[in-house]
């Protein structure tokens, strides 16, 4: 699982980067200029396909935890393990998954005030001042590509060490099964 969230992190974050970096590119939204409008539609487009992704991956790392969870379970259910096993995934998996949740507030709150940025769209809050809607969208996906990528990492550490615990599980019921005389 290591190898393959490592692969679709990758691609997440590399996505949240293409739709940061296309937003740069709109100098200014509200001039009715084909390639001005074009730059525009490309980054609305490829942020909802990157917001959707990133979701998508930490919705993966969620399920991954609570599969690996029930079969530890499960497991350790029928071989009479010790419930460390099972407190330890436990331990891991809510570790890891404030972070995810957290992650994908951002998300949603850099979709919202994308949408409030967007000069054609209804929604919208206070226009002008230092700190303008575009200005306050630059924050928010700042900050969003930052802690996509710092939860990536922690989702990365966490299904390696939740790794390590099924080995030692799956070591542990061959130990058992070998003592009782059952086949591997």
């Amino acid at each position: 699982m290591t190898r393959i969230l490592l692969t679709m992190a990758a691609l997440s974050t590399a996505l949240l980067i293409v739709a940061f970096a296309t937003g740069f590119q709109i100098a200014d939204p509200t001039v009715n200029d084909p390639a001005i409008q074009a730059v525009v539609s490309r980054h609305m487009l490829t942020s909802l396909a990157a917001l959707v992704f990133a979701a998508f991956v930490h919705a993966l790392v969620l399920t991954y935890f609570m599969g690996t969870g029930r079969w530890i379970e499960e497991t350790s259910t029928a071989y009479r393990l010790a419930p460390d096993w099972k407190r330890n995934t436990q331990s891991i998996k809510y570790r890891v998954i404030p972070a995810m949740v957290g992650c994908l507030l951002l998300l949603v709150a850099t979709g919202a005030t994308g949408t409030a940025a967007d000069p054609a769209s209804p929604v919208a809050f206070g226009r002008g001042g230092p700190f303008s809607p575009s200005r306050f969208h630059l924050v928010v996906s700042s900050i969003t590509l930052a802690v996509n990528l710092l939860v990536h990492l922690q989702e990365l550490a966490a299904i390696r060490q939740n790794g390590e615990l099924v080995t030692g599980i799956l070591a542990e019921v061959k130990r058992i099964r070998s003592e009782r005389g059952l086949p591997d």
